[in-house]
């Protein structure tokens, strides 16, 4: 039985610092510990590079759908904001732009994949694209326009910062975490799901708030997305258990690829 393939939507940092060695150019990245989450679990983390239009590799020769076609599901990581033109609006400050390159190749990434019909799995940021691309809306930032919310960010504390969440009634996600009740999560985001994209549901919300903490979306494709990040929970005992939402995820996967 051949390992599963797991995509992952690369990291983009456009102007990298010049200490790095690569001046004017485009690096793509992943963190560390996301990929060794997968790998963790017996499947290949591969990243997939995106392709701009004045790349050296031409659109009409490759498309990044194509990796729907041999990989098995993918991931999208988290990082910069996404571009609020995604999901028609304009930025309310200069800094809440994002990255419209990344995001206009990770929507492309997650409409090629569910055409294929394989699942994807959003963390963070990864959760708040899946809403702009089921047409969804997002708070741009939390302390603006949600003023009475907590903390939900802190750059000093970064992943140490973690509030409780609840899982909606009925949900997936509380079946698979059946024996947790408002378990603690990181928290590192600054923006949030505010309208729900057509065809998803909430499946965990902020204890404390009711900020959205998860989505899904309805019928029998797994499409997923968690607004903490489980892949630094791994291996402690005092955050929410990252292993039942990686086990549903490759079951999911596995299920697909008929492995199972």
């Amino acid at each position: 039985m051949r390992p599963l393939r797991i995509g992952l939507s690369a990291r983009l940092m456009h102007k990298p610092p010049a200490e790095l060695g690569f001046r004017n150019k485009t690096l793509l990245y992943l963190e560390q510990s996301i990929a060794h989450w997968i790998m963790s679990h017996g499947a290949l983390a591969m990243t997939v590079p995106t392709l701009s239009y004045d790349a050296g590799v031409e659109r009409r020769r490759i498309s990044v759908r194509e990796y729907a076609q041999v990989l098995d599901a993918l991931v999208l990581q988290g990082g910069s904001d996404v571009n609020p033109s995604i999901y028609g609006q304009e930025p309310l400050r200069p800094e809440w732009t994002g990255d419209i390159v990344r995001d206009r190749y990770e929507i492309e990434l997650i409409e090629g994949f569910m055409m294929a019909g394989k699942p994807v799995l959003g963390i963070c940021r990864g959760a708040q694209l899946i809403n702009a691309s089921f047409g969804g809306t997002l708070i741009q930032d939390i302390p603006t326009l949600r003023p009475l919310a907590r903390a939900h960010v802190d750059p000093v504390l970064y992943d140490e910062l973690a509030h409780r969440i609840r899982f909606e009634p009925g949900s997936r996600l509380a079946s698979t975490y059946a024996d947790y009740e408002n378990p603690l999560v990181n928290s590192i985001h600054h923006q949030a799901v505010d309208r729900l994209g057509a065809d998803l549901v909430v499946e965990a919300r902020s204890e404390e708030d009711g900020i959205v903490e998860a989505i899904r979306a309805t019928g029998s494709l797994y499409v997923a997305g968690v607004q903490w990040h489980p892949e630094f929970h791994w291996r402690r005992t005092d955050r929410l258990d990252p292993e039942p939402l990686m086990n549903a995820f490759l079951r999911a996967v596995r299920e697909r690829a008929g492995t199972e």
